[in-house]
């Protein structure tokens, strides 16, 4: 596969949106500033062992002071979008009551400044930090936190809806349900397992009260939510090896899309009611179930699965919705995640399969024929990058060609599939958001696991572009150019010219 920036943009219909995403809480810092309240992830980040190396999210990125050198880095970039989410702490400290001035005006400005440089705004309300107080009363345990969020939408839609382009309610909530609640290796840092489940049902219905609030706003904004997917492999041709694969399709996948799509839980889950209460109504699942005009979908990787709880550490290729940061398989599960033998990995530990990319989508659009237009929301890779100081042009240079290479394949995979005659030649796919724009907090992997297009240096604070940056800047431009000559030489009555 080639990797030049033109063979790319070539493959790149006119109107696909090429875009960055980041979190709040992982790249503001400004955790004590002008009003915001603390979150779960405040309290969480400063119990001992719970961040790699006792790295602190206080300072993070500092986005919150740089935000508009950021957003200058984003136009040079040439990307057509900014997804970011809401920081609920900064806007409303304690989770419900009045709002933070502040707080509502650094996001004012945040989105006036992408507006005036030319990029689109994704807007995510919900990416993790909850406030405090919710936390302190049950967090996603407690049916109110939804009814919460339903009020925090309202809050977002009067005050940026005139210039939202995209919302999205929730985003990744096997991830918080995993890892923040079954397992305890995410705020708040609870290990129920099975007993975790309403953390699910409540984090959609927040999604669908979040929806309801938007609309009743009559916001101009498209809306969806965002759920993490990754393709389960048996690790064997073993029977056992597959019916565990299949479980974990179930919980990790479509435990959180069946509900939003089909309208209903899987089948396999009723049995779980027996051990946790658990029995949405019908009038939840309708909340759930509103048609939505796109569905976000994070990949990163396939995950490779054998039967049985396996032994010490779970290896390092697992899934991040999974959560192995830094733990090992719990106890007494019933399966267990393997590495691909063959395959590269990130940093992480993560196995680059860029094929599955294809049976990701492949998937989707099987199980569900009336899924909306789709946007994978998140994509991208962690690899320890190597900075070098041009003496000669006095500047830094970091050759991060892996990440390049796993941005092209993934990139390319996504539109071939998707493509007439591709595996997935059903799904409406309308673009593809880079994980991410900085180097940032990777949650209980604090500041070891690089993602960004930038290098931060965390002393300092300096962002350095690195090669990819600049490689996906050539295939913006390289679009941009394609889409021009093929309006000229639509203009002057010519074929449109073949890159």
């Amino acid at each position: 596969m080639s990797f030049h920036a033109k063979d790319l943009a070539a493959k790149i219909p006119p109107t696909f949106t090429l875009g960055i995403a980041t979190a709040a809480f992982q790249i503001e810092g400004a955790l004590d500033e002008d009003g915001r309240g603390p979150s779960g992830w405040d309290v969480f980040a400063k119990k001992p062992g719970a961040i790699v190396d006792g790295h602190s999210p206080v300072v993070a990125c500092d986005h919150y002071h740089r935000m508009p050198e950021d957003v200058a880095l984003m136009k040079e970039l040439g990307i057509d979008s900014y997804r970011f989410s809401l920081s609920w702490s900064r806007i409303q400290p304690g989770g419900s009551g009045p709002v933070n001035r502040p707080g509502l005006d650094f996001y004012d400005r945040l989105l006036d400044l992408l507006l005036e440089s030319g990029i689109s705004p994704m807007v995510t309300l919900y990416h993790w930090d909850t406030p405090l107080p919710l936390d302190e009363a049950g967090g996603w345990m407690n049916r109110d936190t939804a009814y919460r969020l339903g009020e925090f939408a309202a809050i977002a839609a009067a005050a940026y809806g005139d210039r939202v382009a995209r919302w999205v309610t929730v985003n990744e909530p096997a991830t918080v349900t995993t890892n923040g609640y079954a397992l305890g290796l995410h705020a708040p840092g609870e290990s129920q397992l099975l007993q975790a489940l309403p953390t699910v049902h409540h984090q959609l219905l927040a999604h669908g009260l979040a929806m309801q609030a938007l609309r009743a706003a009559k916001v101009p904004g498209e809306i969806g939510m965002t759920n993490v997917y990754s393709p389960m492999v048996p690790a064997s041709s073993n029977p056992l090896d597959k019916l565990s694969s299949g479980l974990m399709d179930v919980f990790q996948n479509r435990l959180f899309a069946d509900p939003v799509l089909l309208g209903k839980y899987p089948d396999v889950i009723r049995a779980a009611t027996f051990f946790t209460p658990f029995s949405p109504s019908g009038e939840d699942m309708q909340l759930i179930s509103q048609p939505m005009d796109f569905y976000g979908l994070n990949y990163y990787m396939p995950t490779s699965v054998a039967g049985g709880p396996g032994e010490g550490a779970v290896p390092p290729g697992m899934a991040e919705a999974m959560g192995d940061d830094l733990s090992g398989s719990a106890p007494g599960a019933p399966f267990h995640i393997t590495a691909f033998p063959d395959a590269e990995t990130t940093a992480y530990g993560w196995p680059i399969k860029p094929e599955y990319m294809a049976v990701a989508l492949s998937e989707m659009a099987e199980r569900y024929p009336d899924l909306p237009p789709v946007f994978i929301t998140e994509g991208g890779a962690s690899f320890e990058d190597v900075v070098i100081r041009d003496k000669a042009a006095d500047r830094m240079i970091i050759p991060d060609e892996r990440r390049l290479r796993y941005l092209a394949q993934h990139i390319a995979t996504a539109l071939e599939a998707t493509a007439p005659g591709g595996a997935a030649e059903s799904i409406d796919l309308r673009g593809y958001y880079v994980w991410s724009l900085l180097d940032n907090f990777e949650w209980s992997a604090g500041y070891k696991q690089p993602f960004g297009l930038l290098h931060v240096d965390f002393d300092t604070l300096a962002r350095t572009p690195k090669a990819s940056y600049y490689w996906l800047q050539e295939v913006l431009a390289a679009r941009k150019d394609a889409a021009a000559a093929a309006v000229d030489a639509r203009a002057a009555g010519e074929p449109d010219p073949v890159a």
